[in-house]
């Protein structure tokens, strides 16, 4: 994997490049849409590619470990071939779901032992597994091992969360330098910077991962609950570490605003379930404000859905209309609704990434999040 900067913003940490991976090319800064089990909620691959034009989406590890299982991925060829999708893909390790599943898990040095939200069943992950898993599924880029500590946490079990997951990304990366590629191209590997709220122990992790000399890094642990202004202070210390020249991944991350303030602190690539999860709610993202099409205000409101028209869906359909499906429970509206909040997104990024080589992103930034902070 290789990674370019093309452009620095002269006013903040923004930058434009182009991360190179052996299923193409991506522009970052970059927003993934995430398709936790080989499918982004509510679209076709076809979508992603010729109406948002996703450079990049992810794969969920816990969840594709559990279904379809590793032994159908490889015997498909991997996830790419799977799912027919034959741009980059990013794995999570599966750190996430320690996190997500406390009331079921049990963390200890040589791992985790969780029960699987689908039958119950008992399973174990270690770094060593997590390392396996991801190269049976085949991603372009896969990330350490790791724990996400909750929101609040206590500092002492930060700091000894934040040690352990150090450990594991030696033992991550011990074991990747003995196990080969399974698909004939190569693996990008990501450790996760840790340490929750504190600004030592986020430092302390920062140069811990920088001196690892990794291919690119990721910010863990964050948008957890915490107030935006925690995550911009946590973020704006680690990216003053993290080596300059590779692509920096802030993890479930976050809403429009979120992501250009932090691409303004130097962040590459994000990724949140938000866009799709809001969509099937009926709540709609614009450069104007949000939208909740639910409401009785849009019944007659023959409109497009979005004047800008960045997909297909947006003025090819009325708000009255995509309201009415929503009303009628009809999957239509949720699909609608899913292709145009990952459209916006994407192009939200790729905007950014003009201002940036044109060295106005600062002031068009600064007016996008106050056009954005509205209910419309």
């Amino acid at each position: 994997m290789k990674f370019d900067i093309l452009k620095t913003d002269p006013e903040s940490q923004a930058r434009a490049g182009t991360l190179h991976t052996d299923h193409g090319a991506i522009e970052t800064p970059i927003f993934m849409p995430v398709g936790t089990v080989a499918s982004v909620k509510g679209v076709h691959q076809h979508e992603l590619m010729n109406d948002i034009n996703a450079d990049i989406i992810l794969g969920n590890t816990y969840h594709l470990y559990l279904r379809p299982k590793m032994d159908i991925l490889e015997k498909a060829g991997g996830l790419h071939k799977f799912m027919n999708w034959h741009r980059p893909i990013l794995t999570d390790s599966g750190g996430y779901q320690v996190y997500s599943l406390s009331g079921s898990n049990k963390i200890q040095e040589e791992g985790v032992k969780f029960k699987s939200h689908i039958d119950g069943s008992s399973h174990f992950f270690s770094p060593e597994s997590s390392m396996d898993i991801q190269r049976s599924i085949g991603a372009d880029i896969i990330m350490a091992f790791d724990e996400c500590t909750p929101y609040p946490c206590d500092y002492n079990y930060a700091k000894r969360s934040m040690h352990m997951t150090h450990r594991w990304l030696k033992r991550c990366m011990d074991h990747l330098a003995k196990t080969p590629t399974l698909y004939g191209y190569d693996q990008a590997f990501f450790p996760i910077v840790q340490g929750s709220t504190y600004k030592d122990l986020r430092l302390q992790s920062a140069e811990a991962i920088a001196e690892v000399g990794a291919e690119g890094n990721a910010i863990g642990g964050l948008s957890v609950g915490e107030p935006a202004e925690e995550m911009y202070a946590m973020t704006e210390i680690v990216t003053s570490v993290l080596p300059k020249d590779k692509p920096r991944y802030l993890m479930g991350v976050g809403t429009p605003i979120n992501i250009l303030e932090n691409i303004a602190l130097g962040i590459d690539m994000f990724d949140c379930v938000m866009p799709t999860r809001n969509a099937r709610n009926g709540m709609l993202f614009t450069a104007h404000g949000s939208i909740n099409i639910k409401n009785k205000k849009w019944e007659d409101d023959f409109s497009p859905i979005d004047e800008m028209g960045i997909t297909s869906v947006d003025t090819a359909y009325t708000k009255a209309y995509l309201r009415h499906l929503f009303a009628a429970k009809e999957y239509l509206g949720k699909q609608i609704a899913t292709i145009h909040n990952l459209g916006f997104y994407l192009w939200l990024v790729r905007e950014a990434r003009k201002h940036i080589l044109a060295g106005d992103f600062t002031t068009w930034k600064n007016q996008m999040v106050k056009q954005m902070d509205k209910r419309l």
